[in-house]
């Protein structure tokens, strides 16, 4: 029995409800990585409380594991659950089809038993009908309880991914987070391909300290939204737009190229500069939204973190040079410099 079936057979036993956390939880003291965690999860006996199981969980994931934990259990428990529930539905057809080859000998032995001319092997062909028969309804009896073991790991696998979904995702703009970019930043650099035809987008959005400052955050929640609309409007399904920070997004670019890659960040700071802030009630202004954006090509340079390097410093040129443009990245007249970010910060 893999992990992941142990798992849910467990949580089965204890009563334990199919919350993400719970699984989480069971997973890491199942694991044994922790020997406390272990310890401390079967002390709580067979039918732990919730408040209880959210107490270990609190002890153990909010303050001593990094997010990095959650998904590579999550990770490894939903590629277990995709390998049995695959198992499962394979042994679901074979015995479907030893079930209707047991039912077509069923009614052949049946008929033999009552056949004049078969006296001397009634009492054979009899009990082979009886032993079919219940053999048959046997199988039923299997395939139902495979049937049904499918469906509630399906079920699983499900709630696993709404956990990994709700786990990457920004809850304010509804975008994908800092660690869906940070995934999908690093995924670039798996193929040659990938690394010739992607490219990074980072933007943020101008004075928007001046929009909390002075209308306060709701309205900066407010801004961020607008502005994480009017982006997502601009862009193709095939690319990957997020909330990394703050007033900064950043914007993984596929099956591009760098002239095609510079119109689409001109594309989205018009959008942006055209998508007006009013309130809905006093129709007052909050006035104009503006963004400053930096480009850069992943085959200019090694690896990720060089690549998220190179469009920063062409995102803080745009700031140097009044904001409210795109700059794209030129490694001969961008010189590194740590400063940069820190002397074009929005006040």
């Amino acid at each position: 029995m893999n992990t992941a079936s142990i798992v849910v057979a467990t949580m089965h036993k204890r009563g334990i409800s199919g919350l993400p956390r719970n699984y989480e939880l069971v997973y890491e003291a199942l694991n044994k990585s922790n020997p406390n965690l272990t310890r401390e999860f079967a002390a709580l006996g067979s039918q732990p409380s919730q408040v209880d199981l959210d107490e270990i969980g609190k002890k153990y994931f909010a303050h001593h594991h990094h997010d990095g934990v959650v998904s590579n259990a999550q990770e490894k428990i939903s590629g277990e659950l995709d390998e049995l529930i695959g198992r499962l539905n394979k042994e679901n057809n074979t015995l479907q089809d030893y079930n209707k080859v047991l039912d077509d000998n069923a009614s052949r032995l049946d008929t033999m038993a009552r056949n004049p001319r078969n006296k001397d092997i009634l009492s054979i062909t009899d009990a082979l009908a009886q032993a079919t028969g219940d053999k048959i309804e046997n199988s039923k009896q299997i395939i139902d309880r495979v049937l049904l073991a499918t469906k509630e790991l399906a079920q699983v696998k499900e709630q696993l991914d709404e956990y990994k979904s709700i786990a990457n995702t920004d809850p304010l703009t509804r975008l994908p987070n800092r660690r869906a970019f940070d995934e999908a930043m690093s995924n670039i650099y798996d193929s040659n391909i990938s690394i010739s035809t992607s490219a990074l987008i980072l933007l943020d959005i101008d004075h928007f300290k001046q929009f909390n400052d002075t209308h306060g955050h709701p309205i900066g929640d407010r801004v961020l939204t607008v502005v994480a609309n009017a982006m997502s409007k601009e862009l193709r399904q095939d690319s990957l737009i997020a909330r990394t920070g703050g007033e900064e997004f950043g914007i993984v670019v596929s099956n591009t190229s760098p002239g095609s890659v510079e119109l689409v960040a001109e594309r989205i700071r018009m959008a942006v500069e055209k998508t007006s802030l009013k309130d809905r009630k006093s129709g007052m202004d909050f006035g104009k939204i503006t963004i400053s954006l930096g480009v850069c090509m992943a085959s200019q340079c090694d690896n990720a973190d060089q690549l998220y390097g190179a469009t920063d410093e062409a995102l803080y040129l745009s700031k140097n040079k009044g904001r409210n443009q795109v700059q794209v990245y030129d490694a001969e007249r961008m010189g590194k410099s740590s400063n940069k970010r820190a002397m074009y910060r929005d006040t």
